[in-house]
């Protein structure tokens, strides 16, 4: 079936990296487009997507209604320079990059036009995130059938681009089985709306002169997605254009809009979990298990969950699973193996069949719906997650081969030995009751400093020989992801002559100039062109050790794969990335600021770490650390600021003068301990409005901030004067008063330290100075908060050390220890310290399991609106600070995303409109619709944010339990 091996090929070097020429701009400007972007910054922003491409493009535009789109692709034909549509930018292929025009619809064309619960159909933009239509579905009861694992982001046109699947494709089928109708602009510049005209009519006619050939070659099994699916344009399936149209990559024509089918949501979806000794076993069960739910396997037409009680059969292989554990993540019980089966069914019935015919070394059926979501959102960050589970970051490349699911044990066994044979490793998962693998690998490109071209060598001959190998089993290159560059040359290893020139007279009619996506499908560039990986990098030598890249900076920025979780329209339960949430720019996103950094590191675009563009790609970064937890790759961005901070100001050949805000409030603790003598002084000057003007003026903080007060006694100065000051013996518990604690928000302390001895503990406070350094961390003062962590370890490793519980209040500085701390010191203490040193929840869990009675207060009856600090969050979990307010009785309303002060952030000039934004995208309107909720911040900077936007008082956890102790009266601080 399939014709000779492509000959290698030689591989070109880096992309041309030349700017648009003023005609291009001027050009698309003339035709009507506003938003046209040639910058440095836009072009590094949109270089690359999911895939291992990086092509960077002359201009970047995000037309803002169909006309401007349509003046893009005017453009493109006058001029004849490629156009290529982004998408949400997620394509693991390398099809939504290109070196011409590329077209951004996510930010402006992002609209559901129509819902229409009698025809359950919708019509969409292009650019419309597929959780956008989801929740305008949704009141009618439905919902639209596919869904990618990047449903939260992914856009409806990159769907269509690529012919996208998802988990649930047995029950709703693939994204052709589920448009109904399109409008689109053929490269001849034709808009084709649903009928005849010259470009269906020319397709007609291609495949009416070769209807046995196609009959025969095409829609052999559902998964069969690479090429053009021309079984679509035979008689017998209606010529259906829009379905042709539909996994085409952008090559044919530019999608406008679409009419998409909805199916019914209003099922009981029921998940049997069942565990294999590896996948290879998993992959044997599916044909059994198919049968067994009378699942179909037909190509064309579509699927529903009338045709049988089966939505998904999903693989997952135990080593993504045990690095969500490795992270501290819960995982819900699964049963023993090397590997699952994730089977849904809506029908009953099923149940005890799919068991028998499972033939596993256990099952398990997950009744718990936030048990089942857990496990499914392992499933969806499985591409992220499987990059790290290796000793070497894994890759895409070869990334959704399928095969008939019967012949998929087979296949996988094959497949493992291909590895083998190239010494390399893969982790596979994916849609098994389909037959499609998804896998990432551990592609080598190690000596690319030294022989730019061995990896792409390598990277080539294995992709042959796995092309070459699924050949023999009827496989298609993609099962969804589209074949993009990656793919495309090895076409003729799955298709024979007559089909690659059935493909060519197809462009050849839609797009005569080629000037859409070239490259793909048709003529397609090398596959081993372009690759980022293979780019020498150029870092320089870092002060903060990255611990988990060996010690790369560079190798560390490029743990993005570019999957995109930080552009989902809804956090949901996360914190990233809130400025992409406020101002939607991609160069506001985790994934922008990596692929900014990444060509300040090895690219052409940015030259260097002190380039302009990288300091407007970081200006908005919160430093939240939520990436940390909630990038499914890992990447750190506050990690990566405050080193680019560093670099850039006091590193080798660093000319450039800090800003004010980074002296004053990268400085606070400093400036604080010096105050607090005469802390009620300062706080009367700072309420007389011109000296207060004056300050915030030479601090660098905006006009509209409030300045918070200063603790006219610290914590640890009451501690000396108190009772407790001439107790000599050792305590229960010892308090780290952190500098915020100590000479701001020291009601913390004092009501933890009430808690505790209601308890009959002995508490005391630590009185040595012991500082964590946060504010000198995130302006990237280095070289100093190396000094005060060292310090600071040595202080508290006697503490920890002595085996005496040590409670840290204020979240951003415990998260300190535990991350920044081991990262900017070798001192093995700071490990110790990182893992001795506990949040209140964690000091209330472990007196617990030591038999302590802590005689907790009954919050039975009591609503919290809780807005977990970001670091609290992304490092030390927040899951057991709710699991302790809900055992109490508490009803718990948590917050998503940031508070928007985040530290410095918010209170420096040229930030204040979009922390306040962030705020309003979930803090405040939680605050609002809860207006008898008792609200808990315990991190100082959401306390002064609530206090600021919203005149709210937030509480720290232990003042919530303080202020219902029995013994307190409702006066003591209670909580409003």
């Amino acid at each position: 079936m399939s014709s000779a091996a492509p000959a290698p090929r030689t591989t070109p070097g880096p992309a041309a990296a030349a700017p648009a020429a003023p005609d291009l701009v001027a050009s698309l400007r003339g035709a009507g487009l506003d938003d046209v972007d040639d910058s440095p910054l836009a072009r590094a922003l949109y270089s690359s997507d999911a895939s291992l491409y990086r092509v960077p493009p002359q201009v970047v535009v995000r037309p803002r209604h169909r006309d401007e789109l349509l003046g893009a692709l005017s453009v493109a034909r006058e001029t004849g320079v490629p156009l290529t549509m982004r998408g949400a930018g997620t394509s693991i292929a390398g099809n939504a990059v290109g070196p011409g025009i590329v077209v951004d619809t996510a930010k402006y064309l992002n609209r559901v036009l129509a819902v229409d619960p009698e025809s359950r159909t919708a019509v969409v933009e292009p650019g419309t995130a597929h959780a956008v239509l989801q929740r305008a579905a949704a009141p009618h009861g439905l919902r639209f059938g596919p869904d990618p694992s990047t449903h939260p982001r992914c856009t409806i046109g990159g769907m269509i681009g690529n012919n996208a699947c998802g988990s649930r494709a047995l029950g709703y089928g693939r994204t052709a089985d589920n448009v109904t109708a399109m409008d689109v602009a053929f490269g001849t510049g034709e808009v084709w709306t649903g009928g005849t005209g010259a470009g269906a009519d020319a397709l007609a006619g291609i495949v009416d002169a070769s209807l046995g050939h196609v009959r025969t070659s095409f829609g052999r099994f559902t998964r069969q997605v690479s090429g053009y699916s021309l079984e679509h344009l035979l008689p017998e399936n209606g010529r259906d254009v829009a379905k042709f149209l539909v996994g085409s990559e952008g090559t044919l024509g530019v999608v406008l809009g679409a009419t998409v089918r909805l199916v019914d949501d209003r099922v009981t979806r029921r998940l049997l979990v069942f565990g294999y000794a590896s996948m290879t076993e998993a992959a044997d069960a599916v044909p059994a298990l198919l049968r067994a739910a009378g699942a179909s396997t037909d190509a064309v037409g579509g699927r529903s969950t009338a045709d049988h009680g089966l939505t998904a059969c999903e693989g997952l292989d135990a080593r993504i699973v045990d690095l969500v554990r490795a992270g501290g993540s819960h995982v819900p019980d699964l049963p023993r193996g090397g590997g699952w089966l994730f089977v849904e069914f809506t029908d009953p019935s099923l149940e005890s069949a799919l068991v028998a015919a499972s033939d596993a070394l256990g099952h398990r059926l997950v009744t718990d719906d936030a048990e089942a979501a857990a496990l499914w959102r392992i499933r969806e960050d499985g591409a992220g997650l499987a990059a790290r589970s290796l000793e070497r970051r894994a890759l895409s490349g070869w990334e959704d081969a399928a095969v008939p699911p019967e012949k998929l044990g087979t296949w996988l066994r094959e497949f493992d030995s291909l590895l083998e044979a190239h010494d390399l490793h893969g982790v596979p998962y994916g849609h098994f009751g389909d037959g499609c693998v998804h896998v990432r690998i551990d592609f080598d490109f190690s000596d690319r400093d030294t022989d730019p071209a061995a990896g792409p060598r390598r990277f080539r001959e294995f992709l042959l020989d796995c092309a070459t190998t699924l050949g023999k089993h009827g496989g298609s290159l993609s099962g969804e992801h589209g074949d993009g560059r990656a793919r495309s040359e090895l076409l003729p290893l799955m298709y024979d002559a007559e089909s690659l020139r059935l493909f060519g007279a197809v462009k050849h009619a839609l797009d005569p100039e080629n000037v859409l996506n070239p490259g793909v499908l048709v003529d397609p560039a090398p596959l081993d062109a372009d690759l980022r990986p293979a780019r020498p990098v150029h870092a320089p030598r870092p002060l903060l050790r990255f611990v988990h890249d060996g010690g790369s900076m560079g190798e560390a920025v490029h743990r993005c794969t570019g999957v995109g979780k930080c552009v989902a329209p809804d956090s949901k339960g996360g914190v990233m990335c809130p400025s992409w949430q406020a101002t939607r720019d991609e160069k506001d996103s985790t994934r922008g600021r990596s692929r900014v950094l990444q060509e300040a590191l090895d690219g052409t675009l940015v030259h260097g770490l002190s380039d302009p563009a990288v300091g407007e790609a970081l200006d908005l970064c919160l430093a939240c650390k939520g990436c940390a937890s909630d990038c499914p790759t890992g990447v750190d961005m506050a990690t990566y600021k405050s080193e680019a901070l560093h670099q850039r100001y006091d590193g080798e050949g660093a000319t450039e003068r800090r800003p004010m805000s980074h002296l004053t409030l990268g400085r606070l603790p400093l400036w604080s301990r010096l105050v607090a003598p005469v802390a009620g002084l300062a706080n009367a000057s700072l309420k007389v409005g011109p000296l207060a003007k004056v300050a915030k003026k030479v601090a660098g903080v905006d006009q509209r901030r409030s300045i918070p007060s200063f603790a006219t006694t610290t914590v640890r100065a009451g501690e000396r004067r108190g009772p407790r000051a001439a107790d000599a013996r050792v305590p229960d518990v010892w308090v780290w008063a952190d500098s915020f604690t100590d000479h701001f928000q020291t009601g913390s302390a004092h009501a933890a330290i009430a808690v505790l001895e209601a308890a009959g503990l002995r508490v005391k406070v630590i009185d040595e100075r012991a500082c964590c350094g946060l504010t000198w961390i995130t302006t990237g003062q280095l070289t100093t908060a190396q000094k005060i962590i060292a310090s600071t370890v040595e202080t508290l490793e006697r503490y920890v050390s002595s085996g005496v519980p040590v409670v840290a209040l204020e979240p951003s500085c415990l998260a300190t220890l535990r991350s920044d701390a081991v990262e900017l010191t070798e001192d093995p203490r700071a490990g110790t310290v990182a893992a001795g040193v506990l949040s209140f929840a964690e000091l209330v869990e472990r007196l617990e399991a030591d038999g302590r009675d802590l005689g907790l207060p009954d919050l039975t009856g009591v609503q919290v609106v809780a807005q977990p600090h970001c670091h609290h969050h992304a490092i030390i979990g927040w899951r057991r600070d709710r699991a302790l307010l809900e055992r109490l009785g508490a009803e718990v309303t948590q917050v998503s995303g940031c508070c928007g002060l985040a530290g410095n952030f918010g209170m420096e000039e040229g930030h204040y409109e979009v922390s306040v934004a962030v705020a309003e995208t979930n803090l405040l309107p939680a605050v609002r619709s809860h207006p008898e909720a008792v609200v808990l911040a315990d991190g100082m900077s959401c306390k002064v944010q609530l206090d600021d936007l919203a005149d709210v008082r937030a509480l720290h956890l232990a003042e919530l339990l303080a202020s219902r102790l029995p013994s307190r009266t409702a006066a003591d601080g209670a909580a409003r």
